[in-house]
């Protein structure tokens, strides 16, 4: 895509909106950023809500160009917003049948309604009106009216960014389940470093309106240039395997790109993948492999890279292998211990979260 869309003024300066990249066609695309960063308008523009000039190409299909520019309800698009925007005056299944009889025909993959109902759970919700579901059954009913116009794009705004944090984790699986289900690419706008953690295997952060970097989730979130976006989130995340089970201590191993690590297991059984996440904050560093300590997972590592623009703390980037983690250290210890790139040390990891 390449697109570039100017805005009336915030506060006396126009907004302008300028990209050019190239996503995967395929999984979820979340696009993150602060607020004013121009995910919204990025989405709009996608959908031919607002106007922008340039062009855009999805899957092959030519939506804008030059000299031509597809209307949004010509486009093949479910749109899913940050508060449902349901018909008030029709039931969920009124709200369902308005998105049938407005299905794309031309989609090569037809999802039928009784896959939505049992992937959603939403069978029990369907003769209630909107001002009878909770925030999360109506954002579920949402997102069912936007699978069932049989889309090739699916562009959901901060869908969870109007529920409490009980409805949030309600409303995540369900999109974990769309992901695999139906295999439809996901453009998903977020601020929230957790949905990126649990949701995305593609990253675009945008600053400004304009792309500040992109990538697979896993290298963006290792880089330490990422880390001014995340703050105290900032981490890496892991894909692996469950390869071994401690029953005497409960305990799990999770193996990835060569290397192991032990987390608390919490109902998971062998052959198991997941993905899990590592903050900065619950990774230290020591220069010989301590025999006498209460944190089980230690791992042998090189320093790429340190940041020290902070006052107090540094970000330390490590290389494990095939992966990498980040610590967050105080400066003093980096040079009391004369932490340098190139140094051979040891990565303590404290805590690990599952995230998928």
């Amino acid at each position: 895509m390449n697109l570039h869309s100017t805005r009336s003024p915030r506060n006396g300066k126009p907004f302008e909106l300028q990209i050019n990249t190239t996503l995967p066609g395929d999984g979820i695309n979340v696009i993150f950023g602060h607020s004013g960063s121009g995910k919204t308008s990025l989405l709009r523009c996608i959908a031919g809500l607002e106007h922008a000039s340039g062009s855009l190409v999805i899957n092959g299909a030519e939506w804008q160009s030059s000299t031509s520019f597809l209307p949004t309800h010509k486009r093949p698009i479910g749109y899913v917003f940050q508060d449902a925007k349901l018909f008030p005056h029709l039931s969920a299944i009124g709200n369902l049948e308005y998105a049938i009889k407005r299905a794309s025909k031309s989609s090569a993959k037809r999802i039928s309604i009784e896959h939505v109902l049992s992937i959603l759970g939403i069978e029990a919700l369907l003769n209630k009106k909107p001002d009878e579901l909770s925030g999360g059954e109506r954002q579920r009913v949402a997102i069912a009216r936007a699978l069932l116009v049989q889309p090739e794009l699916l562009l959901m705004d901060e869908p969870l960014a109007s529920l409490d944090k009980a409805r949030k984790l309600e409303i995540l699986p369900y999109v974990q389940k769309i992901r695999s289900e139906f295999r439809i690419p996901i453009l998903y706008v977020t601020h929230s470093v957790n949905e990126v953690a649990k949701l995305a295997d593609h990253l675009v952060i945008l600053e400004n309106g304009k792309l500040s970097t992109q990538g697979k989730v896993s290298d963006v979130l290792s880089n330490l240039e990422t880390a001014d976006y995340l703050g105290n989130e900032t981490g890496i995340i892991i894909q692996g395997r469950v390869n071994e089970l401690d029953e005497q201590w409960n305990l799990a191993a999770v193996d990835f790109e060569g290397e192991r690590i032990w987390i608390h297991n919490k109902g998971l059984g062998h052959g198991a993948e997941l993905r899990v996440r590592i903050l900065a904050k619950d990774v230290s560093i020591t220069l010989s492999q301590s025999k006498n300590s209460s944190i089980l997972n230690l791992l042998p590592a090189v320093i790429d890279e340190i940041d020290e623009k902070d006052s107090s703390m540094a970000l330390v980037s490590l290389n494990i292998g095939c992966s990498k983690l980040i610590a967050r250290v105080t400066r003093k210890s980096v040079h009391q211990l004369n932490l340098i790139a190139g140094l051979k040390v040891w990565a303590q990891i404290k805590s690990v979260a599952i995230v998928e």
